[in-house]
């Protein structure tokens, strides 16, 4: 009688481990930790936008859009190529790339990021970029994502 007794509680105690193994875990992340870049297939207008993110425990922690020229200056850098754009556009890079990346780091979604007035084709772009490296979060993918640029039907 001992025995069987024994053999149930024991029993009992393997099947309670069994079910609460999984008990006070986290939930399967949706990023794994890394960085992820995307970039444009081609240049446009002599530039080639970029977006690296870094990923630490399921969480965009940084952010950074931009694009660079082929010699490899950085666009939000150029100050001639700033004072031209903010007096007709009446935004430039080193704003508007903040603002997406902010954005970005922000929601935590591609999905739900708002144009800025005068760059909505880079945020066109932005977004696309940022879902290209989210989607490599995903499964860890730390290959550079090259993103083919839409071409205008005539």
């Amino acid at each position: 009688m001992r025995k069987k007794k024994f053999y149930i509680v024991i029993c009992l105690i393997l099947t309670l481990a069994f079910f609460c193994s999984g008990c006070g875990r986290k939930s399967s992340s949706r990023w794994q930790d890394g960085y992820y870049t995307a970039t444009m297939e081609e240049y446009s207008f002599g530039w080639k936008e970029f977006v690296t993110i870094c990923v630490m425990n399921n969480k965009i922690v940084s952010v950074e859009y931009n694009a660079k020229n082929p010699a490899g200056f950085i666009k939000s850098w150029d100050i001639a190529y700033m004072r031209n754009m903010n007096a007709d556009q009446g935004t430039y890079p080193n704003r508007y790339t903040r603002v997406y990346g902010a954005q970005l780091l922000e929601k935590q979604s591609a999905d739900e990021i708002d144009t800025v007035a005068g760059a909505s084709s880079s945020g066109g772009n932005f977004r696309k970029l940022a879902a290209a490296v989210l989607e490599h979060a995903e499964t860890g993918d730390t290959e550079i994502a090259v993103i083919p640029v839409e071409k205008e039907e005539e």
